[in-house]
């Protein structure tokens, strides 16, 4: 009988350490051509994967990844901007996407799936004892880095949602081309209200670069905003790491009665 399991995508290697370290030591693997970081817990496997930043990347490795074996549940996990009023490191659950992209202003709806397995809503059942009501909805993805105040606002208005980041929408609709469940836990790094320090975007593209580092040397201000951030995103790692480990335990507590039931 092949262990449950379950993959964590996350997009960059602060993300996936940060989740990793609420595991014990696992090992990795190549699957795909995609690297893997299986830890196994209580009898059930959690399959962490860094898949890079954005939309695309996301796509790419869900699609390569959720063929190769049979997988119970997907999450999206790490940092996320905050569309309601929370603090940071605030933890946000979403239980269905939308994706607005810069070609287009109009809200695409990507549901999560309700597949008829109950691992979904079993995870759903831990995360409500542990997540406040008004902390679990809907998440909004994007092509791009939305850093003013003002946008985040349109953002919140305009989708209802409550965190906004730039995977998830990608990861659900490939778990749900598989048929796979799919739910997001994203700790909050950046707040509604705050601009961020500079035009991140920037870095997304190579030949930004350049541009990039010229911004940050000609407005002082930029580095102490970066300095703050970087705080921030400290906190959200931290957070995400103790929610992470809270959470598998309460799962492996959760499963445990019902697999002996079984027996």
């Amino acid at each position: 009988m092949l262990p449950k399991r379950t993959v964590i995508f996350t997009a960059t290697s602060w993300e996936r350490k940060a989740v990793q370290a609420a595991f014990p030591p696992g090992v990795e693997q190549c699957l795909g051509g995609i690297p893997v970081h299986v830890h196994s817990v209580g009898g059930e496997e959690y399959w962490v994967v860094q898949t890079g930043m954005g939309l695309e990347k996301a796509r790419r490795s869900a699609s390569q990844l959720l063929v190769e074996q049979p997988i119970d549940l997907v999450v999206s996990a790490g940092f996320a901007c905050a569309l309601i009023e929370v603090d940071i490191g605030a933890l946000l659950v979403g239980l269905e996407v939308v994706q607005r992209t810069e070609q287009s202003s109009k809200s695409v709806q990507t549901p999560s799936l309700v597949v008829p397995r109950n691992e979904r809503n079993l995870a759903l059942t831990v995360l409500k004892t542990m997540v406040p009501p008004e902390r679990i909805g809907r998440f909004v993805s994007t092509d791009r880095v939305v850093g003013s105040a003002k946008e985040k606002r349109e953002f919140a208005k305009s989708t209802e949602a409550i965190g906004l980041d730039m995977e998830s929408a990608a990861l659900a609709a490939e778990a749900s081309r598989a048929q796979v469940p799919f739910v997001v836990i994203r700790s909050v790094s950046d707040l509604l209200d705050e601009d961020l320090p500079l035009d991140f975007n920037l870095f997304l593209n190579p030949t930004g670069w350049v541009k990039g580092v010229a911004a940050m040397l000609t407005t002082p201000s930029s580095l102490l905003g970066l300095g703050r951030l970087r705080r921030q995103s400290t906190v959200a790692a931290q957070a995400l790491t103790d929610f992470v480990r809270q959470y598998v335990a309460s799962m492996t507590i959760e499963t445990q009665p019902r697999e002996l039931s079984l027996m």
